[in-house]
């Protein structure tokens, strides 16, 4: 007679890091020139990074610009992701968006409305959003979690 196994399940939760804010910013400036105006103005060292690259319903590639910055602490990481590329977006539910600034902290609930005052302070920034991840359902929106 043969003895049945008992099966057990084992669940594993993955602790993703979303301790990170998204802003929107809306600025005709070029992508270089934007994150040289943020490295001067929060006296951060944004830099041009691997872009984030994805491919169409058409078949073609579509590259999105990608400036950041992990010089600071290592619990603070800020990313200047451009949200266009040509006439497609990466986010399209955003449409108005023109670059997405994302600022991964521990502590970022005490800083974000004196980084968001900041921010509309800078001539060239027209508008800032910000953007909540729990109404996002773009599927883009996890090469911005990457």
């Amino acid at each position: 007679m043969k003895s049945i196994q008992k099966v057990t399940r084992v669940k594993l939760k993955i602790n993703q890091n979303n301790d990170f804010i998204l802003l929107g910013l809306v600025s005709a400036d070029p992508d270089y020139k934007l994150s040289l105006t943020l490295n001067k103005k929060f006296r951060i060292s944004l830099k041009n990074i691997s872009p984030v690259k994805l491919t169409d319903n058409n078949g073609s590639e579509l590259s999105f610009s990608r400036f950041s910055d992990t010089s600071g602490s290592p619990d603070v990481i800020l990313n200047l992701i451009s949200n266009r590329s040509g006439k497609h977006f990466l986010l399209k539910k955003l449409k108005n968006v023109d670059y997405i600034f994302q600022i991964q902290d521990t502590d970022i609930e005490n800083n974000i409305n004196l980084i968001t005052s900041s921010l509309r302070e800078i001539d060239t920034v027209t508008a800032v959003f910000n953007i909540d991840m729990k109404t996002i359902k773009d599927k883009n929106f996890q090469y911005l979690t990457q």
